[in-house]
């Protein structure tokens, strides 16, 4: 039987996994990744940036792909907050990365199990300028994981994209490998300091938390809460139902925190008290 005919369960390779990089201290990122539709591990992950490893449910049911659901994720972690989102995704036949900053169109690539390159060219430019990575030696570095080469396999490329990444402060802590089984991530954070699990359940302390940490007026004075508040809801109410259309775990996630922020800000602009 060739390796064609096999299932794809039974294809060698890492099962379906992924980790979220955000580039703000974990204390930022905790609100809002609570809203995600499942547990993570919340930790930091170098000066500037944290690293989320979720549980691995919303694909393991096999009705989704990893891909899509980490970058629906991205995607939502990301546009109700002023720093950018990093999803390193892989499965038993490819592995890649997904950046989202804002509103803008996620950029990605992709690379096939054995390290084929199956992106293109113009979005690792791309990717380093929205990251300010460093144009001439970075972008470099970032060329050579799309040149073939016939030792480094998928996971090796995501190891090299962190080499490069290490020069803007990633550094994840240790065991959180790309390619490694979801429960062996887990379980390599899972005791260390300043490790905190986040889910919804976790979310109404967080918020309690992050309200009485804002000062009296300060978010009520600015003038584009509300405008901001309203053009999330406008999004989010599509995208929440383009999710549930397309049963896509991710982009309902990504909806959802649409309007939560949306929601969020305009009770901000509600409640406190102005000059």
């Amino acid at each position: 039987m060739s390796s064609e005919d096999l299932a794809p369960s039974a294809r060698p390779g890492p099962a379906p996994g992924a980790l979220l990089l955000c580039r703000a201290p974990a204390d930022s990122v905790g609100l809002v990744a609570a809203l995600l539709p499942e547990s993570l591990l919340l930790a930091p992950a170098g000066e500037g940036w944290s690293v989320l490893v979720p549980e691995g449910r919303a694909w393991d049911d096999g009705a989704e792909p990893v891909d899509r659901v980490a970058t629906g994720w991205a995607s939502a972690l990301a546009v109700g907050a002023p720093w950018p989102v990093l999803a390193l995704w892989w499965d038993r036949d490819r592995a890649g990365y997904s950046l989202a900053a804002g509103f803008r169109r996620p950029v990605g690539y992709v690379w096939l199990a054995d390290g084929t390159a199956a992106g293109e060219d113009e979005a690792m430019r791309t990717f380093a300028a929205r990251l300010g990575l460093d144009p001439v030696l970075d972008v470099q570095s970032l060329d050579r994981l799309a040149e073939p080469d016939l030792v480094s396999d998928a996971r090796a490329r995501l190891r090299g994209l962190l080499a490069v990444l290490s020069r803007i402060g990633v550094d994840l802590p240790p065991g959180l490998t790309p390619g490694t089984p979801t429960a062996a991530l887990r379980t390599a954070l899972r005791d260390r300091p300043g490790v905190r699990r986040v889910d919804r359940a976790t979310l109404r302390e967080t918020a309690r938390d992050a309200l009485r940490d804002v000062t009296p007026g300060a978010v009520a004075h600015r003038p584009d809460v509300r405008t901001l508040a309203l053009v999330q809801i406008a999004a989010g109410l599509p995208l929440t139902l383009w999710g549930l259309r397309r049963r896509s775990p991710g982009w309902l996630a990504a909806g959802a925190l649409l309007l939560a922020h949306g929601a969020l800000g305009l009770t901000y602009d509600l409640v406190r008290p102005r000059d």
